[in-house]
């Protein structure tokens, strides 16, 4: 499975981006597909992701009710809507795909197999 990330770039606090990530190659057999951030100095955390079959979203509580993630599975590509963006979700954003994730462990950045490369997002105040 390879992923390519895009949307990302830079806005004003309050602002909103639409990231992407088309897959391609097997998809057939993936579980979920979830986005991750990294801003410097720190791990990455997860964001939000979204069982592929039946379209359940999960959400970090920092970004609930401002992001929205979703899939359309005839394109092969999750998104993510990011509304009323913080200076503090500046980071580089990653899509990621798992086969084999059990449901505790949706929120777990190990539980992905394949990773895309990061789009950065960058918000001023």
């Amino acid at each position: 499975v390879q992923l390519q990330a895009s949307g990302g770039g830079a806005v004003q606090a309050g602002g909103s981006l639409r990231l992407s990530c088309p897959a391609s190659g097997n998809t057939y057999n993936s579980y979920a597909m979830g986005w991750f951030r990294q801003a410097p100095g720190k791990e990455r955390e997860f964001v939000a992701a979204i069982r592929w079959s039946a379209g359940t979203p999960f959400y970090a509580d920092s970004v609930k009710d401002r992001f929205t993630i979703s899939r359309d599975k005839s394109k092969n590509t999750v998104y993510l809507q990011m509304n009323s963006l913080k200076p503090e979700d500046t980071a580089v954003y990653y899509c990621a795909a798992g086969e084999r994730i059990i449901l505790s462990s949706i929120r777990d950045r190990r539980a992905y197999e394949y990773w895309g490369q990061g789009t950065l997002v960058t918000v001023s105040s």
